[in-house]
């Protein structure tokens, strides 16, 4: 896989949130500041995540409470993602979604066509499972929000949504399609979001695979960051090689803002 440089300032950030800017309910040491920084400097901001547990303006707030200057219509999440595939394709869903999510997706349908998979966390069961399995079966779509292996929480890594999209492709023989990252049109979306091209936008992230190589995949410059789900294998990995690692958001700020800004019209 081809790098994509970075060697003059971007115009623009997509940054993850889960890992690099907080873990749990505690921000990462100097990443508030870090990221003032960054508005200050005038870049323009795009946060993504594929957290599916809460809402946007949850998400809004729960940054907001830590001391990030961050507004809700900046965070593109997958949830919001596969509300507008399905609005868009009209398809009537069977909705795999955590409670505090339901109001945000909005009703199921009587008779779906489509199987919409977030991660339910805790209250996910093998009715659930089995419902959807039988869908799909039947000929239903499979959207997934997600297929993150794992995330990181205070306490430890916890087991994410992608084992229970990969159970329902294997046993079901549909394949899934990915809506938030590593999706391309994920990455695109963000990037019409800020107004520039990939060139001009580099992305922070703590996944090696779904955050930076996917990224780089659509020619942003990524940089992977040693917290969250960081682990040390991954500065070996043979097919992904970030543009650059650094131990935190704030390293990866200082090191953007001591690149030279490029003359742009």
């Amino acid at each position: 896989m081809s790098v994509p440089a970075l060697e003059q300032r971007p115009a623009a950030v997509l940054i993850d949130l889960a890992g690099v800017l907080h873990v749990g309910d505690a921000a990462v040491p100097g990443a508030v500041d870090a990221l003032a920084r960054l508005r200050q400097a005038g870049l323009r901001l795009r946060f993504l995540t594929n957290t599916t547990r809460s809402p946007r303006a949850r998400i809004a707030r729960m940054l907001t409470g830590l001391g990030f200057e961050v507004r809700g219509d900046e965070i593109q999440t997958a949830a919001a993602a596969a509300r507008q595939v399905v609005d868009a394709r009209g398809l009537a869903p069977f909705y795999l979604v955590h409670p505090d999510l339901a109001a945000e997706m909005g009703p199921g349908a009587e008779h779906p066509d489509a199987v919409v998979m977030g991660d339910m966390g805790p209250h996910l069961t093998y009715a659930h499972l089995n419902r959807a399995f039988r869908l799909l079966m039947d000929g239903a779509a499979f959207i997934a929000m997600a297929r993150n292996r794992y995330f990181q929480e205070e306490d430890g890594l916890s087991l994410d949504m992608g084992a229970f999209v990969t159970g329902l492709e294997f046993s079901s023989g549909v394949g899934a399609e990915i809506v938030g990252k590593p999706a391309a049109g994920f990455f695109q979306a963000a990037l019409d979001a800020v107004g520039v091209p990939a060139g001009e936008a580099v992305l922070i992230g703590d996944d090696l695979h779904d955050d930076v190589g996917a990224a780089q995949d659509c020619g942003i410059a990524g940089i992977l960051v040693r917290t969250g789900k960081y682990r040390p294998e991954d500065e070996h990995d043979e097919e992904v090689r970030p543009a650059r690692v650094v131990d935190d958001f704030a390293a990866a700020v200082a090191h953007l803002l001591a690149l030279a800004a490029e003359p742009r019209p």
